[in-house]
């Protein structure tokens, strides 16, 4: 459970475990990109909020309200969310599996840290939740946003590059 909970003791870094999850997540998230495009990547981002909740629930079983900085499956999970626009648009288009251009990756893992930091709403509100819930949904929510962004920048760039 531990090893799930701190997506294989990365958590346990003692300075910014959640930005050393989210890196960790980051080559793993390419991975399953190039293993099975866009619906590898989105099967995997749900098995692993599954896992990852049901781990959580265990480790906060003391302090139902706490929400640890070890934990960090859920930064896991927000910054694959985050990845969906760049891996469905190559997915999509065809484009070979080993393509993943900075800009896309960049942005997710800057735009998902940034509103996982700042907690904006909704993901100030997801993460007033208690228990696993709060600490799984806040990050969910920030990767929803962080895709929103990702793709919106995604549009702008291709429309500009296309006229």
């Amino acid at each position: 459970m531990r090893a799930i909970v701190t997506f294989g003791y990365v958590g346990l870094i003692p300075r910014a475990p959640g930005t050393f999850g989210t890196l960790a997540a980051l080559p793993v998230g390419y991975a399953l990109h190039v293993l099975g495009g866009f619906p590898l990547l989105v099967i995997a981002t749900l098995a692993v909020f599954v896992l990852g909740y049901w781990a959580t629930v265990r480790a906060i079983a003391d302090d139902p309200t706490a929400d640890p900085g070890w934990i960090v499956v859920d930064e896991v999970v927000g910054l694959w969310i985050a990845l969906f626009p760049l891996s469905f648009g190559l997915w999509h288009a065809g484009a070979a599996p080993m393509l993943f251009p900075w800009p896309g990756w960049v942005g997710a893992f800057v735009m998902f840290r940034l509103f996982d930091i700042l907690k904006p709403w909704p993901v100030s509100r997801v993460d007033a939740m208690h228990g696993a819930a709060g600490v799984m949904l806040d990050d969910v929510a920030a990767g929803v946003m962080a895709a929103l962004v990702v793709a919106l920048a995604a549009f702008i760039a291709h429309g500009m590059m296309g006229a």
